[in-house]
C-alpha cells in the first residue's frame, strides 16, 4: 500500500514549551486515518504543520497528493452568500465552477443565505464543499460533526464513506470515540505530544480482552477503590462468577441491592485509559 502521508521526527515548540515531541507515523493512501488526544495534547498542531499552515522546528514531512482542508472553524465573511464564496473559492483554485459538487452537498437551497444565517450544519456542508474545490487526494477534516444533530452526523458520515469510495485519503482529528470506530480504518492515539498507540481500533481493544465493569447500588456501598455516582464498580472478566459474588455478599450482610449495570470496554475506554496513564 503505498503512503500518502509521511511524517519523521517532527518537534514543534512554542517558545520554552515543546507541544509535539519528535513524532513519527504515516497514514496509507485511500484510508481513514484518526488523530486523537484530550485538548493540548498536540492533535490540532500536528495537523496543521502537515497542512502546511504551521512552521515548525524540525523533522520531515512528505504529502503525496494535493490537499484539501475543513477547519473546525472558519473566518468566512458574516455577510457572503454560499453561492459567492463557492465561486470565489473556485477561482482562487483557478478551477471552472463546479455545480454537481455545490449541489451534492445540499447547499442548492442555501446558495443565496448569508454565512452568519448559516446552522452549524450547513456551515460544515460548505466548508466540505469548499475543501474539495480543487478535487485534492488527501482531505483534513477537524473535528467534522462538532455541533452537527444526529441528522446532520449522520449525513457528513455519508459524504465522508463516499470520499474514502472514491480512493481519497482522510485524515480527521475527533474527539467522538463512536465517530472513530465507525469511519477509520486506523487511529493514531497522541498524549503531551508523543504517539502513545498506533493501529486500528480493534488492536487497541483487544488487549482488553473480555473485560468489562459491573456497577452495583446498594443501600450501603460496597468495598472497592472506584465508585460512580453512587454505584460500586467492578472490573472483571467473568460478568457471571463476579456478579453473583457480589449478590452473594450483600445476602450475607443483608444489603439491599438497588440496581445493577454492566458495561463492557469500549474505545471510549481504552482511549481514557492512555489519556490517564501517568496522573
Amino acid at each position: 500500500m503505498s503512503v500518502a502521508i509521511k511524517i519523521d521526527n517532527l518537534i514543534k515548540s512554542y517558545g520554552a514549551n515543546t507541544v509535539i515531541k519528535d513524532i513519527s507515523f504515516t497514514v496509507n493512501r485511500g484510508e481513514i486515518f484518526a488523530l486523537l488526544g484530550t485538548n493540548g495534547a498536540g492533535k490540532t498542531t500536528t495537523l496543521e504543520c502537515i497542512e502546511g499552515i504551521r512552521k515548525y522546528d524540525s523533522g520531515n514531512i512528505t504529502v503525496s497528493g494535493n490537499i484539501g482542508v475543513q477547519l473546525q472553524s472558519s473566518s468566512l465573511p458574516a455577510n457572503i452568500k454560499a453561492i459567492e464564496v463557492y465561486h470565489l473559492f473556485c477561482k482562487w483554485n483557478k478551477v471552472l465552477v463546479n455545480q454537481e459538487l455545490f449541489n451534492a452537498f445540499g447547499l442548492t437551497q442555501l446558495k443565496n443565505m448569508q454565512y452568519k444565517e448559516m446552522s452549524v450544519g450547513q456551515k460544515r456542508r460548505l466548508h466540505l464543499a469548499l475543501a474539495l474545490i480543487s478535487n485534492p487526494d488527501i482531505i483534513f477534516l477537524d473535528e467534522p460533526t462538532a455541533g452537527l444533530d444526529v441528522e446532520g452526523r449522520v449525513s457528513l458520515h455519508e459524504q465522508i464513506r463516499k470520499l474514502k469510495e472514491q480512493g481519497k485519503t482522510i485524515i480527521m482529528a475527533s474527539h467522538d470515540m463512536a465517530e472513530v470506530e465507525s469511519l477509520c480504518d486506523r487511529i493514531a492515539i497522541l498524549k503531551d505530544g508523543k504517539i502513545a498507540f498506533i493501529g486500528t481500533a480493534t488492536e487497541l481493544t483487544n488487549d482488553m480482552g473480555k473485560q468489562c465493569k459491573i456497577l452495583i447500588k446498594t443501600k450501603s456501598p460496597l468495598q472497592t477503590t472506584n465508585y460512580e455516582q453512587g454505584y460500586s464498580v467492578f472490573t472483571t472478566e467473568n460478568i457471571g462468577d463476579t456478579l453473583l459474588e457480589l449478590l452473594q455478599i450483600c445476602k450475607e450482610t443483608k444489603n439491599t441491592v438497588l440496581d445493577v449495570k454492566i458495561k463492557r470496554a469500549t474505545l471510549e475506554h481504552k482511549f481514557m485509559d492512555i489519556a490517564r496513564e501517568g496522573k
